[in-house]
């Protein structure tokens, strides 16, 4: 299966639960991408031991087409208001004061992602995706992803798709693109497995703790994985221009149909 995570905002906390500062990741994580999954087949937090359990066999494969700008929101609610209309605590009282956050997003980021596992859970995960219970986003409700979302929901070898046959979105603004007779481009990848026998010298290896556990509300708990960081040559002719991308990323989803 294949997945194109795009949109004006994208926020992926990894570290910052209920805390002052809502921190992202600098890429989407393994429990927000379960998460969605979860969601999308109308699981409530306490109803997804068992599908997290079956998603524990699925491999990710990230292609970072955009970094992003990481931007600060900062963020008020209950200000100027009295102590029974501010934002309720957990023990059933209400904080009185605004409550101040500072919220992270990545700005104009693309990714695009190659999820492998067992047929039935595939199948399971983009039937649930095509028709959701519950609207995917990008790590926060008003993170609304862009179209086409869905890029393939059955793929023989979804890691070739992404190296070889994925259009490549255009580079940010301000980002010098490689000159026109360029027949390779660099683009960063996270691996969970890399699909070669060994790991280049300039790879980086790095932990993040993002591996679900539980998702219940008042218990989640995220166990620790390692993602490998390289610099793939991509054929130039994967980036069209801005004329031709969205309809050369539609036409490619089509294949699937």
């Amino acid at each position: 299966m294949l997945l194109r995570l795009a949109g004006p905002l994208q926020s992926w906390g990894e570290r910052s639960a209920f805390s002052p500062m809502r921190d992202t990741a600098s890429f989407p994580t393994r429990s927000a991408l379960i998460g969605m999954f979860c969601a999308a087949q109308g699981l409530a937090r306490d109803e997804s031991e068992a599908e997290l359990n079956r998603c524990a066999g699925l491999e990710f494969a990230i292609r970072i087409d955009r970094p992003g700008t990481r931007m600060i929101d900062y963020h008020t609610v209950g200000g100027g208001l009295p102590k029974q209309l501010t934002a309720a605590t957990s023990g059933g009282d209400h904080k009185g004061n605004a409550v101040i956050t500072r919220r992270h997003y990545l700005s104009d980021a693309v990714f695009t992602i190659a999820v492998t596992g067992a047929d039935d859970d595939i199948a399971r995960i983009a039937a649930a995706l095509h028709q959701p219970y519950w609207a995917p986003y990008l790590g926060r409700r008003s993170c609304v992803p862009d179209e086409p979302f869905l890029l393939r929901a059955s793929v023989d070898d979804p890691v070739r798709e992404l190296m070889e046959h994925v259009p490549l979105s255009l580079p940010a603004a301000g980002e010098h693109p490689p000159p026109p007779e360029a027949r390779h481009i660099p683009v960063a990848f996270l691996w969970e497995r890399y699909p070669r026998p060994q790991l280049p010298d300039d790879a980086v290896t790095l932990t993040a703790n993002d591996v679900p556990i539980s998702f219940a509300q008042h218990g989640r708990s995220h166990g620790k994985r390692r993602l490998h960081r390289t610099t793939e040559p991509l054929a130039a002719t994967l980036r069209g221009d801005q004329a031709t991308l969205h309809q050369r990323l539609i036409d490619y989803a089509k294949k699937d149909t």
